[in-house]
């Protein structure tokens, strides 16, 4: 973490100066907040105790649901806290340590997505072959990958950032700390670094979305020979996948396959992959899935059946 910086810390700028503008989004990112966690919690405790959520796909969204509750931690808490202070600084080590978490739990995210519409692909154009291809022992070892693969690109991230050389300005153009705000900030050329945070990001990103897309196209091309009814039911099974995709690659791609240009509309749609997704993806998944509803249901007779008991 030693280099040869002077700066010891950095301000946040925020998504706005406004003290107006700052207790309302104060208020909305609180909320979005208590309602990521809470969603995605359900999600978890749902797939956990229920004895009906035992596939693969659910398998992988309990893990998604854990990996968004840590990715808005990251940024959520520091962001709501610094609405309401007017001296929004955060420690050097603190901004490398919220960096590496963003892309740390943000590729880790782009891995499951990506093992997920694999799953899909195996369900609907394999079927007679999905139980022995998709084991436990299988699922858990793509779970893994995702994980090693998150803390992978997040290194190599941290690690180029860490080595420049930041001797003055210190004010950060964002609401947390990330890759392409700290490079405008370093006193260096950062041409070379910068190609290679492209790069890194661009190829993971690029890369898992070729995979989705295509992963989708041979679903659509498999589907073309069954009635109506197996048509509407595949992709009900991967509507919900298919519109996480769109919410988390979308922002993503505008953000870390291209060089660092206008901050301050970087920040804005960040806004969408670091709060918006994590809050949207329970209500997807729970209000697009019958046995997701089914299971929360059944949980939720079983808590109050409980309490009328110990009454």
């Amino acid at each position: 973490m030693e280099n040869a910086s002077s700066v010891k810390e950095f301000i946040l700028l925020g998504l706005s100066e406004n003290q107006a503008v700052q207790k309302i989004c104060f208020v909305m990112f609180l909320f979005f907040y208590m309602v990521i966690v809470a969603g995605n919690l359900l999600i978890v405790i749902t797939v956990i105790s229920s004895q009906c959520l035992n596939s693969p796909m659910y398998f992988f969204l309990c893990y998604l649901s854990f990996v968004d509750i840590c990715y808005s931690s990251v940024t959520a808490p520091k962001t709501i806290a610094n609405f309401l202070v007017e001296n929004k600084t955060i420690s050097f080590v603190g901004c490398i340590a919220q960096l590496f978490g963003v892309h740390f739990f943000g590729c880790t995210e782009i891995f499951i997505l990506t093992v997920m519409a694999y799953d899909r692909y195996v369900a609907i154009c394999r079927p007679l072959h999905y139980t022995t291809l998709m084991t436990r022992r299988v699922c858990g070892w793509m779970v893994i990958g995702s994980w090693v693969g998150g803390f992978v690109h997040s290194t190599v991230q941290t690690l180029l950032t860490t080595q420049l050389p930041f001797c003055g300005p210190n004010k950060i153009d964002h609401y947390f700390c990330d890759v392409h705000p700290l490079l405008q900030l370093a006193c260096t050329n950062t041409y070379a670094v910068g190609i290679i945070v492209v790069a890194n990001s661009g190829m993971i990103t690029l890369s898992c979305f070729f995979i989705l897309v295509m992963s989708y196209v041979v679903i659509l091309v498999s589907l073309k020979s069954q009635t109506s009814k197996g048509w509407h039911k595949a992709l009900s099974t991967c509507g919900s996948h298919i519109t996480v995709v769109i919410l988390f690659f979308g922002p993503c791609t505008f953000i870390y396959i291209r060089p660092s240009g206008n901050l301050s509309a970087d920040k804005s749609v960040a806004v969408f992959y670091t709060v918006i997704t994590p809050m949207l993806n329970p209500l997807i998944y729970a209000l697009r899935n019958k046995e997701v509803k089914s299971a929360m249901r059944k949980l939720w007779s079983r808590k109050v059946g409980s309490e009328n008991g110990k009454v």
